[in-house]
This record gives structure tokens, sequence and C-alpha cells, in this order.
């Protein structure tokens, strides 16, 4: 079931994004991640997010800020489940273009973006890590 985050959710989600970054980024610093969490707890709340739940359990959420997909992760384990695929429905379902930016080493985030109709817009370095992140769109057909 797919529905809008609410605070008690924050404990649940921010451990999937933090254990869900280390997994897929291990190109990166641990330590980023880890350093980042309380600026990204602080930001989870105001953000439009949805959550996965199964079992009463949060599996994963994807958050948005004007049309940019934020993050969307997946609890380690349940990933190729079509959590990701439903989460990305749910906010392609009232847009018409949506934006986010992937890593270019998460080569399976790209092959699963691209799955899901998204194209390269642009590549940059991300200050931060020294990293290049693809910029990807997806417009309604």
């Amino acid at each position: 079931m797919i529905r809008k985050f609410e605070p008690w959710d924050i404990d649940d989600v921010m451990e999937i994004w933090l254990y869900a970054n280390l997994e897929a980024h291990d190109f990166i610093d641990g330590t980023y991640f880890e350093n980042a969490c309380e600026m990204v707890r602080s930001l989870i709340p105001s953000s439009e997010v949805y959550v996965y739940e199964e079992d009463s359990n949060v599996t994963g959420f994807i958050g948005l800020e004007e049309g940019f997909v934020q993050g969307l992760f997946v609890k380690p384990g349940r990933q190729r489940h079509g959590i990701g695929q439903a989460l990305l429905e749910q906010v392609k379902s009232n847009r018409d273009v949506l934006m986010l930016k992937v890593y270019r080493k998460n080569e399976k985030a790209i092959s699963f973006y691209r799955r899901e109709g998204f194209d390269v817009a642009e590549l940059e370095v991300e200050e931060a890590t020294g990293e290049t992140e693809i910029t990807m769109k997806w417009c309604r057909a």
C-alpha cells in the first residue's frame, strides 16, 4: 500500500535512506551519508513524501519537491519486488514531467530509471563528492 508520509514514519524512512544509500553508493565514503542524516531528517517532513507499506512496515519511499525526485529508496532485501516502480507510478500519475539526479556509477539505478522512461538530460560533477551525476528527465507521452 502506498500512502502519504506521516511524522511517525521518520525513523523507518531514515533507516531505509541510510542503508540503501550505503549499499547503492559503495564508491562514496559512508561518512558522507552518515553526516547528512540530520539534514535529511529535517527536510523530509516539509517535502512531498509517499511511503510503501507492507504488513505495517515501511519498505520504501519517494520524496519530491516541485516535480524533482529528491530520492527513491527501497529497503535492502526488498529491492526488485516492484516497490520502486509502484512509488514512481504514484508520482507520475499526476505530473507531466519529473526530473532526478543519479550518480553515474550507480548503474542499477540508471537502468531502472531508463526502463521507467527517463532519459539523460545532462551530466555534472557533484562538488561534495567529486562524483559525476546524471540528471534524468521523464515526460508524459
